[in-house]
């Protein structure tokens, strides 16, 4: 058995947890510093058919990251920025660095790395490029899959797989979905193989940054400011965000400011950058065309103030996080959604959501998230087993009607576990069929990440 591999009850215990609310005891945890240590378990865990979860900061909402079947692989301990091309504007790092500091470092450099998850203080690289994370500014810059250079992989038997993006401009070599390697494992939620590095790809540092933080009365009018906002033209905004009045109400505290956008009943946050300030009166304009509470818009300008509105919107997920996690001896917790639709077909997917809480004699959930892109979080607290099954009832409801309007399942924080049972809503039996075969050829006896997705 590897030296790295322990079973001491205290650390496993400390892994037994990740943001989803499940709680599942490892038999085993192993902490490797270096890939000829993961190359090692991996080639051991072959032979011994002995199940491998892989886990960075264990933020996942999924429960990606946990698991009662064999041992947590964490790769925390490989946290080295191997390189750093200013002229090709890549970086090559370790899959367990943590991404904000990452981009901190890089943006001390004048070098932007655009990942941006909510959870970014807390996640890895790694677990990033594993659940293909998406965050607020994604509406400019896209997912964390289009900065994925090149990834370095081990297998379950231990093979080293290093695998770039191809640099053909043309290619009629069989399928198109075999040509891109690097698309297979962005996104496979640990269950194809183990990212040990990456290379990612980087931006210039926007010489200007400004938020802005638009209350409104009705949030059908802050829907519609959103819709407006994405389809103005140049210069579009990096990011559009919004609060119900739940969300909202959690900002206010978080900003010891009860009385901030009194008469408002949602927000819509919006940054913009660019090597130029801002034209604010434009956005001022549209906002009051759109009947913004315009007394009550608040504008963050500098690397200080945009942390605090980064911290108004972190706090609504970490006091839900909190809020969840004392319902589990109850055998409740919280349940987050991350559904999307096309972004005209938010209003109508929010409505129906919340009839079908409504139905079901539930507290309305906590509502807020990446309206430009059509996809919101609702996050809701089960109290009890029973609250529990009655919220899941309604969120299948749900499923069913946004992919009747074009969406999808899950948006930004994968299947993992918890979502595992609304895939086949959505993928055809030909395509959970071609997953599964993926698998199998890379995995096969089914000992990487046992339970999530498929």
């Amino acid at each position: 058995m590897p030296a790295s591999i322990t079973h001491d009850v205290d650390l496993r215990t400390s892994f037994a947890r990740d943001a989803s609310g499940l709680e599942l005891l490892p038999e085993a945890v192993a902490r490797p510093t270096a890939v000829d240590e993961v190359r090692e378990l991996l080639a051991w865990a072959a032979c011994e058919r002995v199940p491998v979860t892989s886990a960075g900061g264990q933020s996942s909402t999924t429960g990606a990251s946990v698991t009662d079947r064999g041992l947590v692989l964490s790769l925390r301990g490989m946290d080295r920025v191997l390189d750093v091309d200013h002229t090709a504007r890549t970086v090559r790092v370790e899959a367990g660095a943590m991404l904000g500091p990452l981009k901190r470092q890089l943006a001390a450099d004048g070098l932007l790395l655009a990942p941006d998850p909510t959870s970014e203080d807390d996640c890895t690289v790694g677990g990033a490029i594993a659940c293909n994370a998406s965050g607020a500014r994604s509406l400019r810059f896209g997912a964390t899959r289009a900065h994925v250079r090149g990834l370095t992989v081990l297998t379950i038997g231990g093979e080293t797989l290093d695998i770039r993006r191809p640099q053909l401009e043309k290619n009629t070599v069989g399928y198109a979905p075999l040509f891109d390697l690097v698309d297979w494992f962005t996104g496979s939620e640990g269950t194809l193989g183990v990212i040990v590095a990456a290379e990612l790809s980087l931006l210039p540092l926007p010489s200007h940054v400004t938020g802005l933080a638009f209350p409104f009365a009705r949030e059908a009018d802050a829907l519609d400011f959103v819709i407006a906002a994405r389809e103005r033209g140049s210069p579009a905004p990096r990011c559009l965000e919004f609060m119900d009045a739940n969300a909202l109400g959690l900002a206010r505290t978080a900003a010891s400011d009860p009385t901030w956008a009194a008469g408002a009943s949602a927000l819509v946050y919006a940054e913009l950058d660019g090597d130029e300030p801002p034209a604010l009166d434009e956005w001022l304009a549209l906002a009051e065309e759109h009947a913004a509470v315009v007394d009550d818009i608040r504008a963050y300008e500098g690397e200080a103030a945009l942390r605090d509105a980064r911290r108004l919107r972190h706090a609504i997920p970490a006091t839900m996080n909190e809020r969840g996690a004392r319902r589990r001896p109850f055998g409740g917790r919280k349940v987050s959604t991350d559904w999307a639709v096309p972004y005209r077909k938010l209003g109508e997917a929010l409505a129906h959501a919340r009839a079908e809480v409504d139905a079901r004699g539930l507290e309305q959930p906590v509502t807020y998230g990446h309206a430009g892109n059509g996809h919101p979080h609702q996050n809701f607290i089960a109290q009890d087993a029973d609250d529990l099954a009655r919220i899941t009832d309604a969120v299948g409801a749900t499923l069913q009607h946004v992919l009747r309007l074009g969406g999808t399942v899950a948006a930004e924080h994968g299947i993992g576990k918890l979502k595992a049972r609304w895939l086949p809503l959505q993928a055809s039996g030909t395509q959970l069929a071609l997953m599964r075969a993926i698998k199998r050829e890379l995995d096969p006896h089914n000992l990487l990440a046992p339970g999530n997705i498929l």
